[in-house]
């Protein structure tokens, strides 16, 4: 017996074949649905393409620096007066006797190149190049003595404004009502251009060099930034993930359930909303003012965003050893395992990609914090790279999201350029460790 229309091809009122209004009404509703869903995401994908497209389209430039490269005679007599080629002796001529030796070079240069331009003096075309061109001249001296009293081929930045000029921030029209660069001069950038003088290679000492003053944006590098932020990594997986996983264990395997431990698991949901900023306090308080560790310390920094990250490790551990299936335990104690081995021969290899999941992805958002180390001095002005010894965690030093913070509050465009740039690298140390977080979970996934 069947409650089916006999003749079902005739489609009369009540037949599968033809949808009611009920149906139809469920069948749109389905569909607006579907549509909101496919709506959010597009708008979702564009927001993040446009903020892509702005973060790389001003801060990719920032990898390439303008630079002229010519020869220059190193003159013993100002580089080293006493002629003993002694570092420690050579030591004591300051930048000022090296931009000396660059300014005569350069203005050689373009004497044996015939290159002038009407109006333009000598300071004025000397005053193209980086004021840090004397230091980079200096460390290269530095570094080989020997090389004094010879003729080098030397590659020195230019300054901000000829930079500026090529990468689109600076032009004739705008030189005219600027007191750092002249028309002129970037008329003398484009003939050193042409004749292949000037260039613009791939600036490796933005990953590699320190930071440099408001007069010197072109030599601003992460450096020290990207160190710090190692530093300050490699302490916090250290404390947070043995800390989180032990007291992930106890909580959702051992602790009784009493009022106690719900105060416990409550207490940890509530420091894992706690906004950032209140840890810096808290760090700024204890770490500093109290135990008098150093200011500004990746030390200080790693045991701010330990506290900061801590709740959230343990919260995404207990999940993942709660999302074992009991049958698993139960099946382990009944042919005679204790606790302690079923937890760790089968709960924990079950669970470890969600843990190692949760691990990296907590350590990648405390890589991006900035607020807790600007509250402890990290955003201090820092030009010397710390130890890569131990002790290089208790010298002062700062991170990529502070440095980006500090750049985009420099009025100079070549900040804001490099603060995009720093941030295409924070975003670059971001994808990796979501990548390595994706292979170990693909790598420890098990079914069951």
């Amino acid at each position: 017996m069947t409650d089916l229309p006999a003749d079902m091809s005739t489609g009369r009122a009540g037949s599968i074949l033809v949808p009611s209004r009920l149906m139809t009404r469920r069948n749109a509703t389905e569909w607006r649905f579907r549509m909101y869903g496919v709506c959010a995401i597009a708008v979702s994908l564009s927001v993040l393409a446009i903020m892509l497209w702005t973060i790389f389209a001003d801060g990719i430039s920032s990898f390439r620096q303008t630079s002229v490269t010519f020869p220059v005679l190193l003159d013993a007599e100002t580089l080293d007066p006493d002629g003993n080629r002694d570092r420690a002796e050579m030591t004591g001529v300051t930048t000022i006797g090296y931009g000396k030796v660059i300014d005569r070079a350069f203005l050689s240069l373009l004497t044996s190149e015939g290159i002038a331009v009407e109006g333009l003096s000598d300071k004025d075309a000397r005053g193209i190049l980086s004021k840090e061109a004397a230091g980079q001249l200096r460390a290269r001296v530095l570094a080989d003595p020997a090389i004094v009293g010879q003729t080098i081929n030397m590659t020195l930045w230019t300054n901000a404004r000829i930079d500026g000029y090529y990468k689109g921030r600076v032009t004739m029209e705008t030189a005219v009502r600027d007191g750092n660069v002249s028309p002129e001069q970037l008329q003398l950038a484009d003939l050193l251009q042409e004749r292949g003088i000037l260039s613009m290679p791939f600036n490796w000492e933005f990953l590699t060099g320190p930071d440099a003053s408001d007069q010197r944006p072109e030599a601003a590098g992460l450096g020290i930034s990207i160190i710090g932020s190692i530093y300050m990594m490699i302490i916090v997986a250290l404390l947070c993930v043995p800390i989180g996983v032990a007291a992930s264990i106890y909580l959702e395997e051992f602790a009784p359930k009493n009022r106690w431990t719900d105060l416990i698991e409550v207490n940890i949901s509530n420091l894992a909303a706690v906004p950032s900023i209140v840890y810096g306090i808290l760090g700024l308080a204890v770490f500093i003012n109290f135990a008098e560790l150093p200011q500004s310390s990746s030390l200080v920094g790693a045991l701010v965003l330990t506290l900061m990250t801590l709740p959230t490790i343990i919260i995404a551990t207990r999940a993942s050893i709660r999302a074992v299936p009991p049958s698993i335990r139960d099946a382990a104690l009944g042919v005679g395992a204790s606790k302690m081995q079923t937890v760790m021969h089968h709960v924990l290899p079950l669970a470890m990609p969600g843990i190692l999941t949760g691990a990296i992805l907590g350590l990648a958002t405390a890589l991006g914090e900035t607020a807790p180390l600007l509250l402890i001095g990290m955003v201090a002005f820092v030009d010397n790279f710390p130890a890569v010894a131990a002790s290089g965690v208790l010298e002062p030093a700062t991170a990529l999201p502070v440095q980006v913070y500090g750049w985009a509050q420099r009025s100079d465009p070549a900040f804001i350029e490099r603060s995009s740039g720093a941030i295409i690298v924070l975003l670059f140390f971001l994808v990796i460790m979501n990548a390595v977080a994706i292979i170990l979970r693909r790598r420890f996934e098990r079914r069951w």
